[in-house]
């Protein structure tokens, strides 16, 4: 019984030592975190952290900086610049936009969510309202000059990460409107065209659209502040040489960021621009998540040695392969590559058939589910062309089911505690496991269908079409991952040869579907390693099938924009 419950163990101690040290790096000199909410427009909650300073009081009030995340993501993937602006004094309010995270409303809507938060922040007696700045990625660019819009003089100065002024979801920049702006755009970012009108990011500073921002009639130079600070009318461009999301693990992008603040805001603490240690958040917060997955496998297996679900556990049925000849590369091969041959046509289709509605809210979400269910129905008829192995469903069905209810559960809490307690989630970059809240837990409901349908489809094709006499487990395990996830992958390592090789991904007109497409890796990576695991032990799909949708579902409904919002 011991031994069963080993993996769980090692998964708590990941879980909670990576947790505990990110909240170490977040509060670094004192620094408190609050989850807050707060009222914004047609009385939807909004909701943020806020980051306060040791000894910041109403007697003592200290600058503050709005910094809001981009479409798609939500508040804690600004925690690096969040954690650099805390450390240096500023009061800090990360922000979900509207139908982002915790935040109510539809995506999209007042304003992003920029001018509510905006005075809230100004509402509180803690904060100098004299010096206010704002930062926003990528749409969280377009949230504070939102509220750049609304409340004119109600800030002192703005960082645009990765983002623009002007169309499609801003106003137009002016040579006095917004006040003190710092452009950091990256050399490599995905979405040059759709921010700046050229089609390669290295060549912003040749932008029309920039450099009349800049009131330049030549080409724009990095670094070199145009207009004046003091008037409120200052610009500089930065281009540190990554990605459109890599600004949030970029060292030169945050230094940036805090260094417009210093020469722009009063108040702060005289810290260098390159005096960083948000990274160590990052690599902790990675623990926690391995450890997440450590912890739903654990739970798995220490439940399989209860009496009631020890009955799972069957004797391995016959291997679909004696060796890895043509028919199985063949098989290998096809399901690796055609889920990533039909993507972006599956996703462009799913958009148009599938518009955000009260039934499926999400249009990122329906249009994953969408490319599910038809590659699960593919995998589907595929394993019963080749005939690998009978359909079976075991009588034990409700037991599969009770199991992975189960483990889902346990990390469930187990994130509802690090948030609780901690402040922090299981996260890497922009891959992150949310809590859901009561409206996104009923949407999770709806979408629990099309992914359950593909897991129970999609597993039992990998496990009755992939499976081989003798083969060990490393090369098992290793084979069902690539066989998942591997064409996304290597597709990916292709798109970005192209783009830092030539400034232009492969696919230039489908950025946005590209860095979606970054979640399937780690998301199908994950769902091989526990249907494999649970595989080896009850020689039946469902088990892992069940607990893959659960958790899928979760990760994706908690994580992505509400386009459609009731009321």
């Amino acid at each position: 019984m011991k031994t069963n419950w080993r993996i769980f163990a090692l998964g708590l101690v990941l879980v909670f030592v990576g947790s505990i040290a990110a909240h170490l790096v977040q509060t670094t000199n004192g620094v408190t975190i609050k989850d807050v909410r707060f009222i914004g427009a047609n009385g939807n909650l909004q909701s943020g952290l806020l980051y306060v300073p040791e000894g910041v009081t109403a007697q003592t009030k200290a600058p503050a900086i709005l910094a809001v995340h981009g479409y798609i993501n939500t508040r804690e993937v600004q925690s690096g610049f969040a954690i650099e602006y805390s450390r240096r004094g500023y009061v800090v309010l990360s922000i979900d936009q509207t139908g982002h995270g915790y935040s109510e409303g539809a995506a999209f809507s007042a304003g992003f969510g920029g001018p509510a938060a905006l005075q809230y922040l100004r509402g509180l007696d803690i904060v100098d309202v004299d010096n206010i700045g704002m930062e926003g990625h990528s749409m969280g660019g377009w949230t504070v000059l939102a509220a750049a819009a609304t409340y004119p003089d109600d800030y002192k100065s703005i960082v645009l990460e990765g983002s623009s002024v002007g169309a499609p979801f801003a106003a137009e920049g002016t040579a006095d409107w917004p006040r003190n702006v710092s452009v950091v755009f990256s050399a490599y970012d995905e979405f040059s065209s759709l921010m700046w009108g050229v089609d390669k990011a290295d060549d912003v500073e040749q932008s029309p659209k920039l450099m009349a921002f800049f009131s330049s009639e030549t080409p724009v130079e990095e670094g070199k502040i145009y207009g004046d600070i003091a008037a409120g009318n200052a610009r500089i461009l930065w281009q540190p040489p990554v990605t459109h999301p890599g600004d949030h693990l970029s060292r030169a992008a945050i230094g940036h960021s805090v260094d417009w603040f210093a020469q722009t805001l009063d108040g702060a603490r005289p810290l260098p621009a390159d005096n960083q240690i948000w990274f160590y958040k990052e690599f902790a917060t990675l623990i926690g998540l391995v450890g997440f997955v450590v912890l739903i496998m654990g739970t798995l297996n220490g439940l399989l040695s209860l009496p009631w679900l020890r009955d799972l556990q069957a004797t391995p049925v016959a291997a679909a392969h004696t060796t890895r000849g043509p028919k199985w590369w063949g098989i290998f091969l096809f399901s690796a590559l055609f889920p990533v041959a039909n993507y972006y046509p599956l996703f462009t289709l799913a958009e148009s058939l599938f518009p955000a509605s009260a039934l499926l809210p999400q249009t990122i979400t329906s249009q994953v589910a969408f490319w599910a269910v038809i590659n699960g129905a593919v995998a589907g008829l595929v394993g019963l062309v080749i005939r690998t192995q009978p359909v079976v469903f075991p009588i034990n069905i409700a037991r599969s089911l009770v199991l992975a209810g189960a483990a889902v559960f346990v990390a469930y809490l187990s994130a509802v505690i690090v948030d609780f307690f901690l402040k922090v989630d299981f996260r890497f970059w922009f891959v992150g496991v949310k809590l859901l809240t009561a409206e996104r837990f009923a949407t999770a409901l709806v979408y629990l269908v099309p992914f359950t349908i593909y897991f129970v489809l999609a597993m039992r094709a990998l496990h009755g079409g992939l499976s081989v006499a003798g083969q060990s487990l490393r090369a098992t395990y290793t084979l069902n991952a690539l066989a998942l996830m591997g064409g996304f992958l290597v597709f990916l390592i292709m798109q970005y040869a192209a783009l830092f090789s030539n400034g232009i991904l492969l696919t230039p007109s489908e950025p946005l579907n590209t860095i979606v497409m970054f979640q399937f890796v780690p998301l199908l990576l994950t769902a091989a390693i526990i249907s494999t695991f649970l595989y080896q032990r009850t020689a039946s799909y469902l088990p892992g099938a069940f607990a893959n949708a659960l958790l899928v579902t979760w990760f994706v409904v908690a994580g992505q924009a509400t386009q459609y919002a009731a009321g």
